[in-house]
């Protein structure tokens, strides 16, 4: 691992670490280190910390977990009274150790988010596709019931919409059955840094964006009243089935016809 100190040093937190006990606490803190940091350096702007992991973490490996410093004979507690120097020294070390396992838990914890998602899209973007093309058809179907050609074959325009109606609830079944797995992949990393739409951008998917992905435990309900906020994309598309019903049902009714 590389560090580089300039000025009065690097600060974390509110810990401020001078340039010859930036050398001496990675001098000793090498050993504790994640064995992919291969660089901490303080940033050009502002206070903080920049690193790098190399290789990334792909989220499949074993989490970062700090480790003690108990048996460490350089790094151990010293009492203050005893050696004010060095309890500062190892003190700071402490605090930084703690400060490098944070930002690698977390990134570790992006990591995982992103390969969980990878794991569970698969053919969502091909779903997705296959339900927006059913809408498109069904809201083709039911525009051509206004014109005046299909007064002329009533009955084969209305098995049309019939049809494209089937097909509409048949994808979106088929595009909730990622979309759950998708949507409690979120809820496992409810506390992830990343938010949705940067996790599966991240994932592959910036698409995703648009997609209709309801909170998990929308899923789990057994119904949904009209007015119900952001249900599954399946209670969606019987939405629109039913207001098309309704629609061809006052019809019938103001014209007096069956067909």
């Amino acid at each position: 691992m590389t560090t580089t100190t300039s000025g009065e040093g690097p600060m974390f937190g509110y810990t401020t670490i001078t340039p010859d006990e930036a050398r001496q606490i990675a001098d000793r803190l090498a050993p504790h280190f994640p064995a992919n940091l291969k660089a901490l350096e303080p940033r050009q702007h502002g206070t903080g910390l920049d690193f790098t992991f190399d290789p990334p973490f792909t989220g499949r490996e074993e989490e970062p977990e700090q480790p003690s410093l108990r048996d460490d004979p350089r790094l151990c507690y010293v009492d203050e009274g005893q050696d004010p120097v060095e309890h500062e020294l190892r003190d700071k070390a402490r605090r930084l150790l703690t400060y490098v396992y944070e930002v690698a838990n977390r990134r570790w914890s992006d990591a995982a988010y992103v390969a969980d998602l990878r794991d569970v899209v698969r053919d969502a973007p091909a779903r997705w596709a296959a339900y927006q093309q059913a809408l498109t058809d069904v809201e083709r179907a039911a525009a051509y019931l206004r014109t005046p050609k299909a007064h002329t074959e009533w009955s084969p325009a209305v098995a049309r919409l019939v049809d494209a109606q089937q097909h509409l609830v048949a994808a979106a079944v088929r595009f909730d059955e990622r979309a759950e797995q998708i949507a409690r992949t979120h809820h496992k990393h409810l506390y992830s840094w990343l938010t949705h739409e940067q996790a599966l951008k991240d994932a592959g998917h910036p698409e995703a964006a648009d997609w209709h992905i309801a909170d998990s435990e929308e899923y789990e309900r057994g119904g949904y009243s009209d007015e119900h906020p952001c249900p599954p994309l399946t209670e969606i598309a019987r939405r629109i089935v039913a207001a098309q019903e309704e629609q061809l049902t006052t019809v019938r009714r103001l014209t007096g016809t069956d067909a």
